[in-house]
């Protein structure tokens, strides 16, 4: 299982920088019972191994002017692997998207975009994805309100999968 070449010490790092990545490496030693110095090798080790990725703000779209955020179903023409491939580089280029996930099923991707208002939002969808090769379909849902937002994953799910297999 993925997750069980991490002892815990590991996990706790990674669950409290998940929580807040802003903090010294003093006050993460401290919380997960180490000393600073063995704790920045452990941070600097899965960092490199590629369990950290990166870090960043968690900043507010709405207070920066992003009051319309939209998440757009995406059917393709064809999913060939070449295909797949190039919708998912042209994605990475709108600024207006800032998720896209590949699915399973009916619909071939959905996209979270996020724009300052309906009208900026409508003609990224009529002149850009509409418009882009291989898009048969796109369904459209706005987003009223978000409820919950958490980043990365639940480590009391991990936790506890891991003291059932000892």
């Amino acid at each position: 299982m993925p997750g069980t070449r991490l002892d815990p010490i590991d996990r706790k790092i990674l669950a409290e920088l998940q929580a807040d990545g802003r903090m010294t490496n003093v006050e993460l030693a401290k919380r997960v019972g180490i000393s600073a110095p063995p704790c920045l090798r452990r941070v600097r080790t899965l960092e490199e191994a590629g369990y950290i990725r990166g870090y960043h703000a968690d900043v507010d779209a709405r207070e920066l002017g992003f009051e319309v955020q939209v998440f757009a179903m995406v059917g393709l023409v064809s999913q060939a692997e070449a295909d797949l491939a190039a919708f998912e580089e042209r994605c990475r280029k709108w600024s207006l998207v800032r998720e896209c996930h590949m699915l399973n099923g009916e619909v071939d991707f959905v996209l979270k975009c996020v724009a300052p208002d309906l009208s900026t939002f409508q003609s990224f969808l009529t002149e850009d994805l509409l418009k882009a090769d291989n898009v048969a379909s796109v369904k459209t849902s706005l987003v009223i309100r978000c409820a919950k937002d958490d980043p990365g994953v639940p480590f009391d799910v991990l936790e506890d999968r891991l003291s059932r297999e000892a």
